[in-house]
């Protein structure tokens, strides 16, 4: 939330000349202006002088805007005590001042306390509610906790107060459209488009269109979204999105020779693009076979070079002609040494048949190779030796899938000896080793490789990944240390960089090796990412609406309110809750069994006694640790931006996660329902959801909320949860 805070923060000289209930005189009037220019220009420390100075005549010793302006400085220097004691106390001697209000709002939403930051604007404008940056700054927040009724009052007392600024207009449709009165918000984007002068060539101006556009279509008027397309076709400048929106359009309202001559169109700019060949054979009704396949027989003509025209009809072919275009497809790709060939047919192996035929032809084409050197047994062609290392690479892959290592490990080892030093045969023999459940091979293999092309990144990451795999974090570390950040700890950048794969791995080898704590950690980690991509998005608010992003703008709106239904999420919540719930099966007991020996041969309730008295003292010798450790990280990170001249007070310090007081938890279950919400809400069509809520409800004893979750787990796959199964996947059900 950086730039946008900072901004409302640095804008605070427009709030701060209004009247207070304690006027200054002149003299010190204008030290308070000088206060307000050091706070602008980051000079935080003349800034305190300045204050100093009008706090220290006893005539106004106790002026609360200086006093809040005071805070406000402080906090920027990282003294969030001092900030909060000063501003509260000078709300406390000026409680009819809005200055003071606004900064104890500015403070709240720093530490990310956005309700109460809500409230204190909302008293602000009590004492000044024309106040536009007070206002501005309220609706920020009501955007980004999603109070749309009270954003839509905000933007329309915005709207009244500055009708002639561009972001007025905008904010106060937009309020409207996002509380789907699809009516309003076109009269109001209407009535600002006709105030827009319209240059030859204006992006900003073609995105107010666009996004005119889109609220029309989410209305339900498609014929009127055409016609609004038609009518403004000459000044929308991303002529791309303008065809393709022109082309559903045209689907919707059964126009299928317009919408023909738009996708033939654009697939002239892109030939590869497999979402317009599958709107071409709407718009063309092609239903049969032979329909479809003459739609990618005129593509194949015109882009002989093209790929996706001989790909897609492999989808729908059958019988002799599906068999006749796999073989030149293979082999094309072969001839060519394609990697990936494998991947790209795989979802044909999903169909018996298809999977059945293309089994039959790479093994022929093997056989053929490695006996003729020949696709063919009667040798028409001689083939490159690189032909028979590509069948090797590919059947190997074939014969992974089914299952049958033995044969794969086979295949993959041939090729080896054919060519020792292509890394993809080493990539394919450390997964096959994987599939077989042997993750110490699997890892050898992938170092190997590795070691062959250091400089590859991805055969790093996918080292380390098998590392963590094979439960070698601390090899995984290293290795990853190889592409971060020199004079840092590897985990610590990996987890700066938000590299949530890693940390899913390692939270999924720490709970297989028996380290809850450390397998907490890693998931509250990634429950703080999550959280910072969504506090992110303040700096998209007024950002999006001045440059008129409007359309990408409602997009990450959207994608911010479903975020936690990514599946990195949903692999840290359910590693947590699986976790906690053994935690709260089998709590972890005392390091400490000195105490337990009973040497003195107590009796049982004075033993108990000391036992529990060790416990506390060990607990709070714990948090003080924690306290010291806490307090020491925030000096050094002041220290260190005092060199600096300023300090970054919008990312304050986090609590530190220790995993052995993760792992010791005084209510387990209560922290996983924290993780269970977020799935309930946005990964409720996923069996597991249900699997989790079964087991926290069960040992909360909530009976009601037990059965709720099997029914839902029924309802969303019933043949998994057939009567004979169900008792194995509740398996806290006696």
């Amino acid at each position: 939330t950086k730039l946008i805070l900072l901004d409302s923060l640095l804008q605070e000289n427009l709030i701060s000349t209004m009247p207070s209930s304690v006027t200054l005189p002149p003299k010190e009037n204008a030290l308070f202006k000088r206060i307000l220019k050091c706070y602008e220009h980051k000079q935080y420390k003349n800034g305190l002088k300045f204050a100093k100075q009008i706090l220290g005549n006893p005539k106004f010793s106790e002026h609360g805007e200086t006093q809040a302006m005071k805070g406000l400085i402080l906090n920027c220097l990282g003294r969030k005590d001092e900030a909060y004691e000063h501003v509260r106390k000078g709300l406390t001697n000026d409680l009819q001042s809005h200055v003071c209000w606004h900064v104890y709002g500015l403070l709240q939403r720093s530490d990310k306390k956005y309700s109460e930051a809500i409230k204190c604007y909302r008293n602000a404008l009590k004492w000044d509610k024309d106040n536009m940056q007070i206002l501005r700054d309220l609706s920020l927040l009501q955007i980004q906790m999603r109070d749309l009724e009270g954003y839509k009052e905000t933007r329309h007392q915005l709207f009244q107060l500055r009708p002639t600024q561009r972001a007025s207009w905008i904010g106060f449709a937009m309020s409207y459209h996002l509380l789907n009165d699809y009516e309003m918000a076109l009269k109001i984007l209407e009535e600002f488009r006709k105030t827009q002068k319209k240059p030859g060539y204006d992006y900003e101006y073609s995105e107010l269109l666009l996004y005119q556009n889109l609220v029309l279509k989410e209305s339900g008027d498609t014929a009127a979204a055409l016609a609004h397309l038609d009518q403004y076709e000459s000044a929308i400048c991303d002529k791309i999105v303008l065809k393709e929106t022109r082309g559903k359009y045209f689907l919707t309202l059964g126009r299928f020779e317009d919408a023909d001559h738009i996708y033939r169109d654009l697939l002239k700019r892109n030939p590869e693009n497999h979402e317009y060949y599958r709107q071409l054979e709407l718009a063309r009704k092609a239903e049969t076979e032979s329909e479809k396949l003459k739609i990618y027989d005129e593509y194949q003509e015109k882009f002989p070079r093209a790929q996706a025209p001989k790909r897609l009809p492999l989808n729908f072919l059958t019988g002799d002609e599906f068999e006749k275009r796999l073989s030149k497809y293979i082999t094309t790709a072969i001839r060519k040494g394609v990697p990936p060939l494998f991947v790209d047919l795989k979802p044909l192996y999903s169909d018996p048949v298809k999977g059945e035929t293309l089994e039959k032809i790479a093994l022929e084409f093997l056989d053929n190779l490695s006996k003729f050197g020949s696709f063919d047994a009667e040798k028409k062609v001689q083939e490159s030796p690189t032909c028979l290392l590509w069948m090797y690479y590919f059947v190997a892959q074939q014969f992974d899938l089914k299952g049958d290592y033995v044969k794969a490990l086979d295949l993959v080892n041939k090729a080896i000896e054919h060519t020792p030093t292509l890394i993809e045969l080493f990539t394919l023999k450390g997964k096959i080793y994987k599939h077989a459940g042997c993750p110490k091979q699997a890892v050898e293999c992938l170092d190997e490789a590795q070691s062959m092309d250091t400089a590859d990144r991805y055969i790093n990451c996918k080292c380390a990944k098998y590392m963590l795999r094979a439960n070698m974090v601390k090899e995984a570390e290293a290795m990853c240390s190889k592409f971060t950040r020199e004079g840092v700890p590897a985990m610590e950048n990996l987890n700066e960089m938000q590299c949530m794969w890693f940390q899913s791995e390692c939270a999924w080898a720490y709970q297989r090796m028996g380290q809850p704590g450390e397998a907490l950690k890693k998931c509250y980690e990634i429950d703080r990412h999550f959280t910072e991509i969504i506090e992110d998005q303040f700096d998209f608010h007024t950002y999006c609406m001045r440059k008129m992003t409007l359309k990408a703008y409602v997009g990450l709106l959207r994608l911010e309110d479903e975020l936690r239904s990514h599946k990195f999420y949903q692999t840290c919540a359910s590693v947590a809750i699986e976790t906690l719930i053994q935690l709260h099966d089998k709590p972890l007991k005392d390091k400490d069994n000195d105490t337990e020996s009973n040497p003195d041969e107590l009796d049982p309730s004075e033993l108990k006694k000391r036992l529990n008295k060790a416990k506390k003292a060990k607990r709070k010798a714990e948090q003080e640790k924690a306290v010291i450790e806490q307090d020491k990280k925030k000096k050094e990170l002041f220290n260190k931006n005092r060199k600096k001249g300023e300090e970054d007070f919008e990312n304050p310090v986090k609590d530190e996660l220790i995993p052995d007081k993760l792992a010791r938890v005084e209510n387990p279950l209560d922290e996983a329902v924290k993780f269970l919400e977020p799935l309930l809400l946005l990964a409720s069509n996923q069996t597991n959801t249900h699997l989790l809520a079964f087991e926290i409800y069960y040992r909360k004893g909530k009976v009601l909320m037990m059965l709720q979750a099997i029914i839902k787990a029924l309802a969303l796959d019933p043949k998994k949860f057939s009567t004979p199964q169900l008792f194995g996947s509740f398996p806290s059900i006696h």
